[in-house]
């Protein structure tokens, strides 16, 4: 009786076709952490911020993004430069100063939550007729998250962070926090930061004896201040001064114990 030589016999894998099975799930986890890898990444620099920010609600910054940034460009021509600057509690940092930045840069500043969607919406509307991303429609607390972790180019993924900031900064402070820190470390003029610096550096007075003119010309001159250092007397800047001026009183501004 013949005997078959295939009853029973094992068919022989094809050969490669283990070395092709090991490799797909190899690739499958390429492709997984290709996509994962920058979204945890994403994740890793907002805890980053948020954990800054809590660390920002209890202690002063020392200095910030655009402190640095402006001190290495004056460092490029003099090595030994610094900035003037320097803290001061909110209490004494006059009302008139208070007053006078919410009335330029931020009128409802005590009514959002970090974003002012009708500026931004006029801004939009701005960028679009121009053609260009042009700088406006960011509340004081944008600009203090710009100021504190961000840079000042101009692109819509930053201001996307920067909002983001802008909404931890609210979660976590207080108002009258956020503008103890903001009227600390804006900069007012070339290498000048913080309004106790800028008082000194322009009216040889402290930021607690402010007179209503002198806060509304440093309110005025916080969107362009190394332009204003150099050019201090624009029709502009004699225009835009008058009219804050008078806003002065009517601004709604964080208390603390002190008195107007």
């Amino acid at each position: 009786m013949a005997t078959s030589h295939s009853k029973g016999t094992a068919k022989a894998p094809a050969k490669g076709s283990s070395k092709g099975s090991a490799k797909a799930p190899a690739k499958r986890r390429w492709i997984k952490w290709l996509f994962l890898g920058p979204l945890l990444l994403v994740l890793l620099v907002q805890l980053y911020f948020f954990l800054m920010v809590c660390w920002y609600s209890q202690f002063n910054p020392g200095s910030t993004s655009f402190m640095r940034a402006q001190l290495s460009v004056l460092r490029e021509t003099n090595p030994d430069a610094t900035l003037k600057h320097e803290w001061v509690p909110y209490e004494r940092i006059s009302y008139n100063l208070k007053r006078a930045v919410v009335a330029s840069e931020d009128a409802n500043f005590n009514e959002h939550y970090g974003v002012d969607l009708k500026a931004i919406e006029r801004t939009y509307e701005r960028n679009e007729r121009r053609g260009k991303l042009v700088g406006g429609g960011s509340t004081i607390t944008q600009q203090l998250a710009k100021n504190l972790f961000l840079s000042g180019s101009r692109s819509y993924l930053r201001k996307g962070q920067e909002t983001i900031i802008a909404f931890m900064l609210e979660a976590v402070m207080s108002k009258q926090r956020i503008l103890e820190i903001y009227l600390n470390v804006a900069e007012f003029g070339r290498g000048v930061f913080g309004a106790e610096a800028a008082a000194r550096y322009y009216f040889k007075t402290s930021a607690a004896k402010l007179s209503t003119a002198q806060a509304a010309r440093l309110a005025v001159m916080l969107p362009n201040p190394r332009f204003y250092d150099k050019n201090r007397s624009t029709r502009y800047l004699e225009r835009r001064t008058s009219t804050i001026q008078r806003r002065i009183p009517s601004a709604d501004v964080p208390r603390a114990d002190e008195r107007p």
